[in-house]
């Protein structure tokens, strides 16, 4: 497992919203592996090619058809350490042998400027981004059913039986994490999913998080 650095983040702080203005958020995706998340966010990217959508970094291997430094930042196992031992990334999450983290300073740099962000993470990701920026708003990615789920898991041909049953195993822990989320968003039709996600980082639902 990865150690976790001992430096310790603060929240970070949001301006109070003006009168009649609607300050930037960041907006947070998470879901259980094989719900569709990259295929979403693919959608996002093709349909609504003005979003900004941060970049995150993996250790994991790049599937076909990926590109370093559009759908992943593709680092090392070591390389990672380093960002996360500087600081250099507001959340990180080790799932199925894989470590997963997002940029800080992309992120914050957007929101200084007063335009939105876009992240897709894991739950435990999205938990620790929870911590730092609570006036975030957090989209849970549902399957129509865990059977659906399960399917498209089989389907992708690009893993181990192994490595399904440890993201179906992990995955009915996730599922039952909605209640932390802000917003649910059913997957069941790409386009339209990625469509409401748009509308929702353009328009995010009331704060309502303590």
């Amino acid at each position: 497992m990865l150690r976790t650095p001992e430096v310790i983040l603060d929240p970070v702080p949001l301006r109070p919203d003006p009168p009649g203005t609607t300050e930037a958020r960041l907006t947070v995706l998470s879901g259980p592996s094989g719900v569709g998340k990259d295929a979403v966010l693919a959608a996002v990217r093709r349909r609504h090619p003005d979003v900004w959508v941060s970049t995150s970094v993996t250790t994991r291997a790049p599937r076909p058809g990926e590109t370093d430094g559009v759908e992943y930042h593709f680092v090392s196992r070591d390389q990672v350490a380093a960002m996360i031992e500087s600081g250099e990334l507001l959340e990180h999450a080790e799932y199925a042998g894989n470590i997963y983290g997002t940029p800080r300073g992309p992120v914050l740099r957007r929101l200084a400027e007063g335009r939105p962000a876009f992240l897709v993470i894991e739950l435990q990701g999205m938990r620790q981004v929870r911590k730092l920026m609570p006036d975030a708003q957090f989209v849970f990615l549902a399957p129509p059913s865990f059977e659906e789920l399960e399917r498209r898991l089989v389907g992708r041909g690009t893993e181990s039986q192994e490595v399904i049953r440890e993201r179906l195993d992990q995955a009915r822990i996730e599922l039952a994490s909605e209640s932390e989320f802000d917003v649910r968003l059913v997957n069941d039709s790409v386009e339209r999913a990625a469509d409401e996600l748009v509308s929702l980082i353009a328009d995010p639902v009331p704060r309502s998080r303590k």
